[in-house]
C-alpha cells in the first residue's frame, strides 16, 4: 500500500503535471476537436496514460520502486515495455501530449511536445544513463546494446 501511495503522489506531481496541467493552461481557451481528430486525440490520450500505468506497475513488481528518482527502483527493469524501450514512461507523456494537440487542435502542444522531448533527450543522455550504468555495470551495458532508447525496433535484437 505504502508503495502504491508513493507511486500515486509522483505520478500527480510530476507526469499530472507535465502531461495534463500544463497542456490544459496551454490550451485552456481552445474548443474540443471534433470527428477523427477528437478520436485520434482520446486514442493516444488512453495509449499514452496505459503505456504510463504498465511502466509503473514494471517498475513496482520487477525493480522495487517507483518512477521517482527519490525511490527508484532497487533492480533493473528490463521486462514488460521495458523490453522495447529504455525509456517507455518519457514515451508515454510525449504520446498524451500528442493527444491533447490532436483534440484540441493546438500546434502549440505539438511544439511543447518537441520542447519536452529535447529536454528528455539531454536528461537521459546526460544524467539518467551514465548514472544507471554506475548503478547496475555491465547489466546495465548489455540492456543498452539490446533495447534502443525510444521507440522499439521493427525486428527485435537477441537479448543477452
Amino acid at each position: 500500500m505504502k508503495l502504491f501511495l508513493k507511486v500515486a503522489l509522483f505520478t500527480l506531481v510530476v507526469p499530472g503535471t507535465i502531461a495534463v496541467l500544463i497542456p490544459m493552461l496551454i490550451k485552456w481557451d481552445r474548443p474540443v476537436a471534433e470527428g477523427p481528430t477528437f478520436w485520434l486525440g482520446v486514442c493516444l490520450l488512453a495509449i499514452g496514460t496505459l503505456l504510463y500505468l504498465r511502466c509503473v506497475w514494471d517498475f513496482a513488481v520487477s525493480g522495487g520502486g517507483t518512477p521517482a528518482p527519490i525511490d527508484a527502483p532497487k533492480r533493473l527493469v528490463t521486462n514488460g515495455v521495458y523490453r522495447y524501450s529504455r525509456n517507455p514512461i518519457y514515451v508515454a507523456v510525449l504520446i498524451a501530449v500528442a493527444g491533447w494537440a490532436s483534440l484540441f487542435q493546438a500546434p502549440v502542444l505539438l511544439i511543447y511536445g518537441v520542447a519536452l522531448f529535447a529536454l528528455y533527450a539531454f536528461f537521459v543522455q546526460r544524467h539518467e544513463e551514465p548514472h544507471l550504468a554506475r548503478e547496475f555495470g555491465d547489466q546495465y551495458t548489455a540492456y543498452m546494446a539490446s533495447t534502443p532508447r525510444w521507440l522499439p525496433r521493427l525486428r527485435h535484437k537477441d537479448r543477452p
